[in-house]
């Protein structure tokens, strides 16, 4: 265990991929690697859209014709808890040729959320032709270096247009480190329904509906950090999501309540790249570009907060609770 990818840099997601050691499993051959490394993936990138899916909004009440807002927004999707995230069985029988080091058939191991250390397992097959020996830790995750949540953030910005309808857009910035690339951009819409009603200034609170569309990518270089040589090795992902929600807020001049209930979908698309070289007796077998792991989520969440308005300056605050219950926070500068 040397490191986690991105760790709140920037308040920008963490993908969990903490553990270097992944391409080790390539010395099982590629359908081994490929039904472990979903298996590993699974919890991390459906945290890691429920995460990057919250934050579109922090009232109801649409603003005003030429009315913006601008926005710091943090998430800090939890996991603590969530024990049935954070292991998997690996029955032996379910795979070629990984075999564990104690003579084991079926053990708990863990995700990229996971804690469980020290699980070796043994290679001793003949792949493509070639015979194989290898003996290697499986990979844990973020718990083990005392880390319980999944962080995401950005800077959003909000606009008014004609009556009830306002219009967002989220950005992080492309930032690059020695292992690490990683970025972030999404736009929403958001409409006002009492904005229509006669009596809209004199009614206690507003009801909208809210649109929201978030894409995150990143990409690992982990080229140095296992016992499978090559080049180039890397981990590129690519996140989507979509919120539809129901919002109902305050309508108060300083301290607001608001509240959602909101429907996520969102798919990740990982892909390992490189080239792997897997030592054997003879030849060694060769990898390019592995394989790539889809995972979809969906599910239902609903969130409550409250908002601070002094003139200009804003804070809000909301829980959110789902498969991934998300906390998010988020300081405002506005106009209207």
């Amino acid at each position: 265990m040397k490191r986690i990818v991105l760790l709140l840099a920037l308040c920008s997601f963490s993908f969990g991929m903490a553990q270097s050691n992944l391409n080790d499993l390539l010395a099982a051959g590629l359908n081994d690697a490929e039904r472990f490394t979903t298996s590993w993936l699974a919890p991390v990138t459906e945290a890691g859209i429920y995460s990057i899916s919250n934050g579109w909004y922090n009232t109801a009440d649409a603003k005003p014709l030429a009315g913006f807002e601008i926005s710091i927004v943090g998430n800090i999707t939890g996991f603590k808890n969530k024990s049935n995230k954070k292991s998997f069985t690996l029955n032996t029988a379910d795979y070629e040729n990984v075999q564990f080091v104690d003579g084991s058939s079926s053990k708990e191991v863990a995700t990229a959320l996971g804690d469980i250390e020290g699980v070796d397992v043994a290679i001793n097959a003949t792949i493509e032709g070639q015979q194989v020996s290898a003996q290697f830790e499986l990979p844990s995750g973020l718990s083990s270096e005392d880390l319980n949540f999944v962080p995401s953030g950005y800077i959003q910005a909000s606009v008014g247009l004609i009556k009830g309808t306002e219009v967002k857009a989220r950005f992080l910035p492309k930032i690059n480190t020695d292992d690490v690339s990683i970025g972030l951009y999404g736009f929403g819409i958001q409409h006002d329904f009492t904005k229509h009603l006669p009596a809209d200034k004199l009614l206690p609170v507003a009801i909208s509906a809210v649109i929201g569309y978030t894409n995150l990518s990143g990409e690992y270089d982990f080229t140095d950090t296992g016992a499978v040589s090559g080049e180039n090795q890397r981990i590129d992902t690519k996140f989507s999501s979509w919120n539809f929600a129901a919002v109902v807020s305050t309508r108060l001049p300083v301290i607001n309540f608001y509240g959602g209930l909101n429907y996520i979908t969102g798919k990740s698309d990982t892909n390992i790249l490189g080239r792997y070289e897997v030592e054997t007796a003879g030849p060694d077998i060769v990898y390019n570009d592995p394989f790539m792991i889809n995972n979809k989520v969906s599910g239902v969440s609903g969130n409550i907060g409250t908002k601070l308005k002094l003139g200009f300056f804003r804070l809000n605050a909301d829980y959110n609770i789902a498969e991934f219950s998300t906390l998010t926070f988020g300081v405002n500068f506005g106009f209207r």
